[in-house]
């Protein structure tokens, strides 16, 4: 038998396998020597502690290009790298092509990338070698113009936006995945409209959240098993008029939403039935707030058509202390933050920048530079180590 058709045989079996509700057994089985032997040959250097991975969603070719982050936070690029897909634009955007967050996921642990390729249907995995990208396999999405990607432990899942919005869940096998079908979820919405803001599990695993907009406007939870994957239906809490986006989780596991209907945050805290009980709301007083991302005890909302970041301190309770606006350049999207909350880096899409801050002890943006990323006007998709 030849590689390839061995390869072939053997997906299709782990596939049956997880099917039946052996996901796990049938990953570790696959998967285990060849991880642990990753992990072996793995040398610090290539960490990925001080890596920055920005996606530009070109509709001719979709790249990631890879930028080593100095002592001081600015970034130097190193590397452009082909998913091998295309990216996409939503009729009637600008500044942010996808219209979500979280479409590029950096896996620390396993040294993964995932990205999505929305003009191509289909999601590329990458293997992370500090600031080199090796580009491991390209797959298909299961839906209709895939936006948002998470993972954890060796389970991933994507929500493509369009047809209504679906959700499709893959098992990773050492640096490879493998869709299974049974963890495929239609949302049933609006099929003339983008559906979907981001996807994400809670920290620690037991859930997948899902923000609609459009005709949704809801926080959709899928509780998820460990052998039999999401839920049949999620656990939808509507929120009309507030068009939820975006958002992140604080070191209290609550859920911070970016509502771009009315320009604020709500907040949220997740029962272990998935409801969602609402904690309040501050507005952030600029338009089109539609991103979050945390970075220590603070929160940062991005507002696109401000051109503005708003910043809170997370206190012990549920309340959000405003620490201010800070200016940015047009367009301001995704974010992400270094692993030790010391850096903040900014898309901002009307030119395709990355704006670089250093946080300060309490919380207070300085800007300390900006990069051009290539072929990135309206990119979104940004990951930092």
């Amino acid at each position: 038998m030849t590689v390839t058709k061995a390869r072939a045989a053997r997906t299709s079996r782990i596939t049956r396998a997880v099917g039946t509700g052996a996901a796990l057994a049938a990953a570790a089985l696959f998967a285990a020597p060849a991880a642990v032997a990753a992990d072996a040959h793995r040398s610090p250097q290539h960490s990925g502690s001080a890596t920055v991975f920005v996606q530009s969603d070109s509709t001719a070719a979709n790249t990631v290009v890879a930028y080593a982050r100095a002592a001081d936070g600015t970034l130097a690029q190193k590397g452009v790298h082909s998913t091998g897909g295309k990216g996409g634009m939503l009729a009637g955007t600008v500044a942010d092509h996808l219209a979500s967050q979280g479409s590029l996921a950096y896996d620390r642990h396993h040294q993964l990338l995932y990205a999505v390729n929305a003009g191509s249907d289909t999601v590329t995995v990458f293997a992370v070698h500090g600031t080199h990208l090796r580009r491991v396999q390209e797959i298909s999405s299961g839906g209709s113009f895939p936006v948002s990607v998470t993972f954890h432990g060796n389970q991933v899942y994507v929500a493509n936006t369009l047809g209504g919005g679906s959700v499709q869940g893959f098992v990773r096998t050492g640096e490879r995945l493998v869709k299974v079908p049974s963890w495929h979820r239609e949302l049933g919405l609006d099929k003339g409209t983008s559906a979907i803001g981001q996807i994400s599990f809670t920290p620690d695993g037991s859930k997948l959240v899902v923000t609609t907009k459009a005709s949704g406007q809801s926080i959709d939870v899928f509780p998820v098993g460990v052998h039999s994957g999401p839920s049949a239906r999620p656990v939808v809490t509507s929120t009309p008029g507030a068009v939820p986006f975006g958002f992140a989780f604080d070191s209290a596991g609550r859920i911070r939403v970016t509502e771009a209907g009315t320009n604020s945050v709500g907040t949220f805290t997740v029962g272990r039935d998935g409801r969602l009980t609402a904690k309040g709301t501050v507005p952030t007083g600029q338009t089109a707030t539609c991103w979050a991302v945390t970075a220590g005890d603070q929160l940062y909302v991005s507002n696109a058509a401000s051109g503005t970041l708003s910043g809170y301190r997370v206190g012990p309770g549920s309340g959000l202390t405003a620490l201010g606006n800070t200016a940015t350049h047009p367009g301001t999207v995704d974010a992400a933050a270094s692993s030790d909350g010391r850096y903040l880096y900014v898309q901002t899409g009307v030119q395709g920048t990355v704006d670089e801050f250093r946080v300060g002890p309490k919380g207070a943006l300085t800007a300390i530079g900006s990069v051009v990323v290539p072929d990135a006007v309206g990119g979104e998709g940004i990951a930092a180590g």
